[in-house]
């Protein structure tokens, strides 16, 4: 992987997170600081996605408190555990995370795919995919049909960052390298 890409794109997690209204530290794994991830959060259903995408930044144990008891999060944290993340419930609305055996082979499986197409927030795993694994891949995702929310706004900015993204119009999915 390029550091110089994986920075950009670290960064913009920073960017999406402040922008979220969390209190957030961020600290870079080469400073070789045990802790990568204290965060603050409401417990928004939004929010808590890109907490939950983002543990796949690092193989460290993350844990994270909080989370709401809702369809939405509780499928992406079994989308989490099938993509070989190892998920504990510590609490009565907190998990530990740790991301060390991410199974890249079923990131291209059609069950991913079918999985990522029926939850909206999926979107949010690939800035953390590509930052990591320097790929993802991922079906247009669908979910509640609620306003107007588009996909293109994630999409340019990781564009913007260096990601390559490429759509395969008979799958339904983007591939997105870094």
């Amino acid at each position: 992987y390029e550091p110089f890409c994986l920075g950009r794109i670290f960064l913009s997690l920073i960017v999406v997170l402040l922008r979220s209204a969390l209190i957030v530290i961020l600290l870079w794994p080469a400073w070789n600081i045990n802790t990568l991830l204290l965060i603050q959060m409401q417990g928004a259903k939004n929010e808590v996605l890109q907490i939950l995408c983002a543990t796949l930044l690092t193989s460290e144990e993350v844990t994270v408190t909080n989370i709401p008891d809702i369809l939405d999060v509780n499928n992406l944290i079994q989308l989490l555990r099938d993509m070989g993340v190892k998920v504990s419930k510590t609490g009565i609305d907190s998990y530990t995370f740790k991301a060390d055996t991410v199974d890249l082979n079923y990131l291209e499986s059609d069950e991913f795919l079918k999985k990522c197409s029926s939850l909206r927030g999926s979107v949010m795993l690939v800035g953390p995919l590509v930052a990591r694994f320097g790929k993802a891949l991922i079906s247009k995702p669908g979910g509640d049909k609620i306003g107007r929310r588009r996909l293109d706004t994630h999409f340019i900015g990781i564009q913007k960052l260096g990601a390559c993204f490429n759509y395969d119009e008979e799958r339904s999915v983007f591939s997105i390298c870094a």
